[in-house]
């Protein structure tokens, strides 16, 4: 429950053109929803070949999917074959990238964004469900079952390219909130319901715990992608890359670079993709093991910050706070759903004080008094402050002696406009100065439920004030902040440079906020 003083301010913050912004985000679940039987759906600014529409393989064509090929003039192919596991197709063995059909519209973020994100959607679920659109925040989840079923994982969204990844793992959460919201008005349905997405969300939860996954001999979790090279998403971005080397050879930091005569073996093989051909600058290539990092910082969702090296090109080396957080709430929850559906619970309890038992080994700093990303490779903690550090709170996982220390890592993040990324400032968006809804929802939400009232009661005001004044100046939402200004003015060094408008978590962690209904 929460605190009055939470209560309190937060319907002072939704007092300030709160109504214009209902209205706004109201009608923007609309005018964000797509669905695969629609021509705008189809489009995708991130490559420029023509559009492709992918059914999973030995699936008949479904009627909409028909009338789809001749009105928008979108090829419609079947993939290869049968996915079982992620990674089981490779976008590199396809004709040309497309979209993975599926069976329930779905709110995209906006933007360059028009595919159905992963973790994205459990932000937009939030403020669906607050909304009343419960049903449509059902089909969300239910489409997030069928890519499970049919492409082997949860993907980062529902593109070819991203058949290779995932993102971090919060469908359990957006179940929760589906049965919640629908167990008031229909109890009986809504445990139908949960009994059948717990063996999916199992399915979901094993991908983190497979060989690929495993942070090393440490019993917790890593960021992967199951691809290789550079991401073909960026194929409308020639600079990222070149901008990546660029700045390596000015900071004479030489740690993913091989010279550009190097063979593929040592970089990108330059045969399957543009993208690879165009990755040099000043005689320099990628090495490999960049690319594994790179892919895998974008499973993480943080692409890009310097939180794993330069240009994170070491995710895949860390066991981070955020995924093993989210890890531990994921084994609760189905802990909590297999009792209440009557189900076997398969030792969920003692997985996650198992994880538990693991963090507080590998990424508890006693002396920083926070839990640290823990290096398996070089076997050391991150010293990078990030706005992660809150995840543990939100998961119910640190002690209140933990808690309390954490809650004094608050200063070197809260901006005057809301929580920033990190102490840093790296010129990367995922980094200081910049705010993301996400981070200020997990702060905001751990903080409250560890006690701290009055810091989630301000950090809470400090961002809805933040969307309310940008509003106000120029009648949208967008994706990211500065968390210094307050502006929606972002500059940056490397990475698309624009602040998408939308925007579909901006708009759920608002409307959650201040329990606009």
């Amino acid at each position: 429950m929460r605190s009055f003083v939470l209560v309190l301010l937060l319907a002072l913050c939704g007092r300030a053109g709160a109504e214009e912004i209902r209205q706004y985000i109201h009608t923007s679940w609309d005018s964000l929803s797509r669905s695969t039987n629609e021509c705008a759906s189809v489009r995708d600014v991130k490559v420029t070949t023509a559009p492709i529409l992918y059914l999973p393989a030995g699936m008949a064509e479904p009627a909409d999917v028909a009338k789809t090929r001749s009105a928008c003039g979108v090829e419609v192919l079947h993939l290869p074959r049968v996915m079982r596991k992620i990674g089981d197709v490779r976008s590199e063995e396809l004709k040309r990238p497309g979209l993975l059909y599926l069976p329930n519209r779905y709110v995209v973020p906006g933007g360059r964004f028009n595919e159905m994100y992963g973790w994205d959607s459990y932000f937009i679920v939030l403020g669906l469900v607050a909304d009343g659109r419960v049903a449509l925040a059902r089909g969300m989840v239910e489409n997030f079952f069928f890519e499970i079923e049919h492409y082997g994982a949860l993907l980062n969204a529902n593109r070819t390219y991203y058949l290779t990844r995932s993102q971090p793992p919060l469908l359990a959460e957006m179940v929760a909130e589906v049965y919640e919201a629908w167990a008031k008005s229909d109890p009986a349905a809504a445990k139908a319901w949960l009994a059948k997405a717990v063996p999916v969300l199992e399915s979901d939860h094993a991908l983190w715990t497979s060989e690929a996954h495993r942070a090393g001999a440490t019993g917790l979790a890593r960021y992967f992608d199951l691809g290789e090279g550079p991401v073909l998403e960026m194929a409308d971005d020639s600079t990222y890359y070149p901008d990546a080397i660029k700045w390596m050879l000015e900071h004479k930091d030489s740690t993913y670079l091989v010279d550009a005569n190097a063979s593929d073996a040592a970089s990108c093989t330059r045969a399957l993709t543009s993208v690879c051909v165009h990755a040099t600058f000043g005689g320099k290539r990628l090495s490999r093991d960049f690319y594994r990092g790179d892919r895998a910082m974008r499973e993480s969702g943080f692409d890009t910050s310097f939180r794993f090296g330069a240009f994170s090109g070491s995710t895949h080396h860390f066991a981070p706070v955020c995924l093993n957080s989210l890890l531990y709430k994921y084994e609760m929850r189905l802990a909590e759903f297999s009792a209440l559906v009557g189900i076997p619970a398969k030792g969920w309890t003692a997985r996650a004080e198992a994880r538990q038992d693991a963090m507080n080994r590998y990424l508890w700093d006693a002396a920083a008094g926070r839990f640290a990303d823990y290096d398996f490779v070089a076997k050391k903690r991150s010293g990078y402050v990030y706005s992660t550090d809150f995840y543990p709170l939100w998961a119910g996982l640190s002690t209140v002696a933990q808690s309390a220390k954490i809650e004094q890592e608050l200063p070197k993040l809260e901006m005057e406009h809301g929580l920033a990324m990190s102490a840093e400032k790296t010129g990367m968006q995922w980094d200081a100065p910049y705010g993301w809804a996400p981070e200020q929802w997990f702060a905001v939400e751990g903080l409250e439920r560890t006690g701290f009232h009055a810091d989630a009661a301000r950090l809470a005001e400090k961002f809805c004030r933040t969307v309310e004044a940008n509003f106000t100046r120029d009648g949208t939402i967008r994706e990211k902040f500065d968390a210094v200004t307050g502006t929606t003015d972002i500059l940056l060094t490397a990475g698309y440079k624009s602040n998408a408008v939308g925007f579909g978590w901006t708009n759920g962690v608002y409307v959650r906020l201040i329990g606009l209904k």
